[in-house]
């Protein structure tokens, strides 16, 4: 098992930044494809972007491009979310999850095993 926890949330200004962590206990993660998900209010989780194992490979959702950055540090079994140039449209809880082995890209909710409980970014215009 693998328990994720999110933290960094908030409530920034549009053009702001925010640093999401995902910090994860009972298994190492390094093994593991790691994804950022969104859900707004009274509206689906969506994709936001994934990184492979080592950290040598990342995707992102189109309108999160050039300005949402992820990364890991494996020593310290964390995965992060950089979020550049925040948009009101951002605004979002914001789940980190774990899959063992995506079936594809990575981008779809169902791929994963593993979530966080979330953690609400608030983007004010």
């Amino acid at each position: 098992q693998v328990q994720l926890v999110e933290s960094g949330g908030g409530l920034v200004q549009a053009g702001g930044s925010l640093r999401l962590s995902c910090s994860a206990s009972g298994r190492t993660i390094s093994s593991y494809y790691m994804g950022w998900f969104r859900q707004a209010p009274g509206k689906e989780r969506n994709f936001v972007g994934v990184i492979s194992w080592s950290g040598g490979s990342t995707y992102y959702t189109d309108s999160v491009k050039g300005r949402f950055t992820i990364s890991r540090d494996n020593a310290k079994n964390t995965v992060y979310l950089q979020m550049n140039s925040l948009k009101p449209e951002d605004t979002a809880v914001y789940y980190c999850a774990a899959s063992i082995r995506p079936s594809g890209l990575g981008t779809s909710q169902f791929e994963y095993n593993y979530w966080g409980q979330g953690t609400q970014v608030t983007v004010s215009s």
